[in-house]
């Protein structure tokens, strides 16, 4: 199976000259970064030694790759087309362990001349730095036949998808038997496939609660409002926007079938039909090994992290009908994190806050005297005229460079821990008031 994305390079030439003639700016780059970084960076970035093995599986069509750059730069001038989009960056992924590098090559030479083969410039490497196997095609934007540019339109990317569907069927790779509707956001997508709790999702278990909850109209948008929900009332439409939200969800639009028209909803409010909001879909449980009971009182970070967790319900013990408060629902969506942040807490063997700031204070320093370290071998390398004690010292850069890595991934954590440990305590703090509240009512009623 192969997925395809495209996407334009747009850079002023001066920039993307400087970018080409820098060899700094090639390493430690993601993908999607190139797309900022002009034709000459783009090119620098696909036909990396190291990604490519040394060049082995890069390929010219319409041009040499060694000079693509300048090919692709005199067609532009031919054709007085020296502004606008400069190149389209495109990208053919394979499943890993799927194809050897040389179908892979072969696979992108081949969807390369079927694409663009017969009126573009184009420059086809295979990168191998990956588990998956991966072809990227730099794609002039102006035709060295006619002029012309080439346009990134809906009916061209299908076209490209078809083409490497095609492909694959004739090399015998897997294809996408039933692709996910063309509407369906790749986040949402993206949610589905890891089987995760989507934004949208939690949106619509909100409705849901609130359909449950409501005995009309009016309560139905108050409950929501209750649940942190600004809601804009147009012609048509009708929105949602989460405090914590950046972005709004048109009621109607939450699923496809019409179930969430208002008029929908107002039938359903008035006859109470029952609404499965007890537990979010796609959260995984996270079970803990050993024993609890022997093991000493859990205190603070930690024992933040296990209750916070616990009133999300995805820790043991957790009764499925409880319901999840709406001040910490939205948290669902950043479960992985939390996670994370709770697993290196144990790695650590933090339990209390004094455990926590040495932890801390010790990553910081260790990471500060290995930066010290690296930069006085950096001073070494550009006094040495050895060739072999420079390689010497450049390995025992690249050894530091690999732990400060690390040490900083550390600090980060570190960080993000001690701002997310203070909203969980200000969140838990208002649990508890409102909780508080509700009692000292039931007290005043009875």
């Amino acid at each position: 199976m192969a997925t395809t994305k495209i996407w334009d390079v747009n850079s002023r030439l001066e920039r993307l000259i400087d970018y080409a003639s820098n060899p700094e700016k090639t390493e430690n780059k993601s993908d999607m970064d190139y797309h900022y970084n002009g034709l000459g960076q783009t090119l620098s970035y696909t036909t990396n030694d190291l990604k490519t093995e040394k060049q082995l599986y890069v390929s010219g069509i319409n041009c040499s790759y060694a000079t693509a750059l300048e090919d692709m730069m005199l067609t532009k001038k031919a054709f007085n087309k020296m502004d606008g989009i400069l190149a389209f960056h495109a990208i053919q992924s394979f499943d890993p362990g799927e194809v050897d590098a040389e179908l892979a090559h072969q696979i992108g030479i081949e969807l390369a001349n079927h694409m663009w083969g017969d009126r573009f410039e184009v420059v086809v490497a295979t990168h191998l730095d990956k588990a998956h196997y991966h072809n990227h095609f730099v794609i002039n934007s102006v035709s060295f036949k006619d002029g012309k540019r080439y346009y990134d339109n809906r009916h061209n990317y299908y076209r490209l998808r078809e083409v490497s569907d095609q492909l694959c069927e004739k090399y015998n790779l897997s294809v996408i038997e039933n692709p996910q509707d063309k509407s369906l956001h790749y986040s949402e997508w993206k949610c589905l496939k890891e089987k995760k709790l989507s934004e949208r999702e939690l949106v619509r278990q909100d409705v849901e609660e609130a359909i449950a909850r409501a005995r009309n109209k009016k309560e139905f948008f108050k409950i929501l409002e209750e649940m942190g929900y600004t809601l804009r009332f147009g012609k048509k439409y009708i929105s949602l926007k989460h405090k914590d939200s950046k972005r709004a969800f048109r009621l109607q639009n939450l699923t496809k079938d019409g179930s969430y028209e208002m008029e929908n909803i107002l039938i359903r409010i008035y006859q109470k039909k029952p609404a499965h909001f007890e537990e979010p879909r796609h959260i995984n449980k996270i079970i803990l090994k050993g024993d609890l009971k022997n093991t000493k009182k859990i205190t603070g970070f930690r024992a933040l992290y296990f209750r916070y967790l616990y009133l999300l319900g995805v820790l043991p013990k957790h009764s499925t009908k409880q319901r999840i408060h709406p001040l910490i629902k939205r948290d669902l969506l950043k479960l992985d994190q939390i996670t994370e942040e709770v697993t290196f807490m144990g790695k650590k063997h933090i339990n209390t806050y004094e455990d926590f700031f040495v932890q801390e204070k010790q990553t910081q320093t260790s990471k500060n005297d290995i930066e010290k370290q690296r930069r006085c071998l950096y001073n070494k390398v550009k006094r040495c005229h050895d060739i072999e004690t420079k390689d010497n010292l450049q390995q025992q850069i690249d050894t530091l460079t690999n732990q400060i890595k690390s040490l900083r991934k550390e600090v980060l954590l570190y960080e993000r821990i001690k701002k997310r440990s203070k909203i969980m305590e200000d969140k838990m703090k208002q649990i508890k008031a409102t909780e508080n509240e509700k009692n000292k009512d039931i007290v005043r009623l009875r």
